[in-house]
């Protein structure tokens, strides 16, 4: 008999392809640390974005399926490079000028434009925290800031004065002549200015501990590397991070994949284990432009979250990690339903076909079941038609379509409803472009209209759509979608829409005849045209 550990061993679900790489690792001895650790890295120079979210949410779905595949204890760690000096002020935050007066400081030490924590670097790491508790999340937070102040790196720093000149050989291939003459992997923090700086070092000391460099204002310095008084260039901070904590899995954007050979040299030379990497492609805004918290494009947690519930963005986080993803409003109805979709198909798959399900990865096994008994999309159609200001505005409708459906019953449909009530207030009303209907659409809009008004069975979808389907047939449209299309854009001013059957039973009979009358009578047709 197969197992569900059996299953795993051989599941094509990327996530347990991932952890079966991990796993790999310790196939002839368990780690000595104990655990296996998989980390997340966050830069927190702007706001956090959906792709930093994306990182955790992808490593604990990597996490879950090792777990299900080993009994090696795990721990997961969101590391903020929150010491890195603030390059460029981000587009998208307050008090601009302010910001500018604080370049190239640490972000734990730029003043919080928005007047709420101790630093700009602490407001950003409280709101992902905030994010990353609102999903659930098991993971340990650790800030650059405090990892390097209180002496929990200073071991990798003074071997990495050691090592010196094996790390600068590695970084010195890597860049153009003009920047090798003054790179080192140290940055000094100023005592008199507090910025990080990119400055040549005199000298390094690594018996002492100590590097030598001239300071802003031309006077020759000596600090401890230790202590907070220096951090590593980006690249090398990275291999040093995994060394330090001797990190197994970490994964990163595609902009990241050239980089991985230095990462991992330097891993070795600071005498640790390079871990497994997963590179996952870029998300883009609406303009196809790579979203970035410096500008403040592409969708935000908190605007994903405004229309619609948290499981659907890890839905949509699943799907197809190794292809680049368009991130922004119009996405989000279509990941909802799939999601629910996918949660109704759950129950009757064999154990195979449950680990490759997206629901299992989102809910590490414990799937709930859905009570979506009508769709998102649907519920947009609704509001649309039906002129609803509330969640309340769609209950009638939905009490008739499913008696047994109510607010108390069923409250992820009756979050949707809300969901769907404000996102089509924000994004659907002000686009509706309703039109006329040509002569050969008016005649089979009429002949709907006159069925509807005949029908003396149950409003069953199934039998609507089979009527209305016959009607497209009987009128001549060919290819028969475009029936559908003009149902779609006469009758709800949108180029897509639901199960046509299914919407006639949801918002009525009557009510359908009463708005195909509507559009014939051209009370519809014209820009964002009202209902109501």
């Amino acid at each position: 008999m197969t197992t569900l550990r059996d299953a795993a061993m051989k599941s094509k679900a990327w996530p347990f392809e991932e952890a079966r790489r991990v796993l790999k690792r310790y196939e002839k001895k368990d780690p000595d640390k104990g655990h296996v650790l998989f980390e997340t890295g966050y830069g927190p120079s702007g706001l956090p974005h959906l792709g930093t979210f994306g990182e955790v949410a992808r490593t604990t779905m990597i996490r879950r399926a090792f777990e299900m595949i080993s009994d090696i204890p795990t721990r997961m760690i969101c590391f903020s490079d929150d010491m890195d000096g603030m390059r460029k002020v981000p587009e998208n935050v307050p008090r601009q000028d302010m910001l500018r007066q604080h370049l190239q400081q640490p972000l734990t030490t730029v003043p919080d434009p928005f007047g709420e924590y101790d630093s700009f670097g602490a407001h950003n790491n409280a709101m992902l925290r905030r994010f990353l508790d609102t999903f659930g999340f098991e993971y340990e937070f650790i800030s650059a800031t405090e990892f390097y102040k209180s002496g929990r790196f200073d071991e990798t720093l003074l071997r990495a004065a050691e090592r010196y000149d094996a790390i600068m050989e590695v970084m010195l291939a890597s860049l153009r002549e003009e920047r090798q003459q003054t790179y080192s992997c140290f940055l000094p923090v100023s005592p008199t200015s507090g910025r990080v700086l990119y400055v040549p070092i005199r000298h390094i000391d690594a018996k002492g501990g100590t590097i030598t460099f001239d300071d802003e204002n031309g006077q020759e310095l000596t600090l401890p590397i230790t202590g907070g008084n220096v951090k590593l260039q980006w690249k090398p901070d990275f291999g040093a991070r995994w060394a330090a904590l001797d990190v197994d899995f970490e994964m990163y954007g595609k902009d990241h994949s050239t980089n991985t050979p230095i990462y991992d040299r330097i891993c070795e030379i600071l005498g640790g284990r390079k871990p497994e990497h997963f590179t996952y492609e870029l998300f883009l805004d609406q303009h196809g432009q790579k979203i970035s918290k410096s500008k403040g494009n592409g969708l935000s947690i908190d605007e994903w979250l405004t229309y619609a519930a948290t499981e659907s963005l890890s839905y949509f986080m699943f799907q197809k990690p190794k292809t680049a993803k368009r991130m922004y409003f119009d996405v989000i109805p279509k990941a909802v339903d799939e999601y629910h979709q996918q949660l109704r198909g759950y129950p009757d798959q064999t154990p195979e076909q449950q680990l490759a399900n997206p629901v299992w990865h989102i809910h590490g096994g414990d799937v709930p079941a859905s009570d979506m008994v009508v769709p998102f999309q649907m519920l947009l159609n609704l509001a649309s038609v039906a002129g609803a200001k509330d969640k309340d505005g769609l209950w009638g409708f939905i009490r008739r379509y499913a008696p047994e459906a109510s607010p108390e019953t069923h409250p992820g449909l009756d979050q949707a409803a809300g969901f769907a009530v404000r996102y089509f207030t924000d994004f659907v009303a002000p686009t509706r472009q309703f039109r006329a209907p040509t002569d050969v659409e008016r005649r089979a809009l009429e002949d709907l209209a006159g069925r509807l008004a005949a029908w003396d069975q149950l409003a069953d979808p199934e039998a609507l759509q089979s009527m209305v389907f016959a009607i497209g047939k009987d009128h001549g449209f060919e290819p028969l979608r475009d029936w559908f299309s003009a149902l779609y854009q006469v009758l709800l001013g949108a180029d897509q829409g639901p199960r046509f059957g299914g919407f006639i039973a949801l918002y009525g009979i009557d009510e359908t005849r009463a708005l195909i009358e509507k559009a014939l009578a051209g009370e519809l047709a014209g820009p964002a045209s009202s209902l109501v």
